[in-house]
């Protein structure tokens, strides 16, 4: 199989799409903001009351890590997918939704079951709650992935999803002992306040002796490192982690290395759906810094594609999209110049 710059694993699952009131996520017992995992049948029952008394919005194949690919691919990079999807229609829908976003996958990651889905739930203040039915993602294991492309890629990807699953755990650490006896850096992805909170030790067995990039938000760093403040958190994440990128919503990002700390400005936009920014961020500063820019300007783009995500509904843009704004960006970088 061809090298590629960036090998991810993930969760694969097909994002159902609601706008929803406040008062409808006090009812249901969701905590907004967090991703809860369910069952099928308690989660066919929840798909029934929000056809029934909210707005749809559409169906997107999701999944944080593929997010994160196809932003990355999108702008100019080669990546693979490890993932899990059943034999199904919505397995078909995602793994060739990947591959026309140029992203190389494995017949593999195909297997007897049902395709994960996810509600994904828009309130009017425009953040994302979900209710999580992993299907067959949740047993995903070293047997559905191709592991040979990762001996001569760039960057191993991993979502903190996967904490909530043995199997996928246990084929992150074999992930891991394959890339670093091959020299490729890693990068995980705290994910969501719910995996801190819930699955903490599934977390640190992902992370195991650290990382070279950590991606989180505010929370997620508070929370994992049981501070109060950023300065204290980030003090508690650098003892481990190379490289620490902390975004912080409108506000933007503090990026940390070993030998300095920034921040960078977000950029105002109208915020519709924050479903899936954190995602993109990551494919974009990913991207950002395997093409060789500095720290600072994986960050600017980082902010730039992220904020495009917020602006509209659903966790991707169009494919396009992406390498549209890379040339806005180079842009605008030249005439500041």
């Amino acid at each position: 199989m061809a090298t590629v710059d960036l090998f991810a694993i993930g969760n694969a699952l097909i994002d159902q799409e609601f706008k929803v009131s406040n008062e409808f996520l006090t009812q249901q017992a969701l905590q907004k903001g967090t991703m809860q995992l369910t069952d099928g049948d308690t989660q066919a029952t929840l798909y029934q009351q929000l056809q029934q008394t909210q707005v749809y919005k559409g169906q997107a194949s999701g999944g944080s890590a593929a997010n994160t690919t196809v932003a990355f691919s999108a702008l100019g990079g080669s990546a693979f997918y490890g993932c899990r999807v059943g034999n199904d229609e919505l397995g078909s829908i995602y793994l060739n939704g990947l591959n026309e976003a140029g992203i190389k996958t494995a017949q593999q990651s195909i297997s007897e079951g049902v395709t994960g889905t996810c509600m994904v739930l828009i309130s009017p203040d425009s953040e994302r709650t979900m209710h999580t039915y992993l299907g067959i993602t949740a047993e995903l294991s070293d047997e559905q992935i191709d592991f040979e492309p990762l001996k001569t890629a760039k960057w191993l990807y991993i979502e903190g999803y996967l904490s909530t699953s043995d199997t996928a755990r246990t084929a992150v650490k074999q992930a891991r002992e394959i890339a670093k006896a091959n020299g490729v850096k890693i990068a995980l992805s705290l994910s969501d306040p719910a995996m801190v909170q819930y699955a903490r030790q599934g977390l640190e067995e992902l992370m195991d002796d650290g990382v070279d990039l950590l991606f989180c938000n505010e929370q997620e760093a508070l929370m994992f490192t049981n501070t109060e403040s950023l300065t204290a958190a980030i003090e508690a994440l650098k003892i481990n982690n190379q490289h620490i990128v902390i975004t912080q919503g409108a506000n933007g990002a503090t990026i940390v290395d070993p030998t300095q700390q920034f921040h960078v400005a977000g950029r105002e936009v109208n915020a519709v759906d924050t479903n899936g920014a954190g995602d993109a961020f990551a494919g974009a500063f990913l991207y950002a810094i395997n093409t060789g820019l500095n720290l600072v300007a994986a960050a600017q783009l980082a902010i730039l594609i992220s904020s495009e995500v917020v602006a509209q509904f659903g966790p991707r843009l169009e494919v396009t999209n992406y390498a549209k704004l890379f040339e806005q960006f180079k842009n605008a970088q030249q005439e500041c110049a």
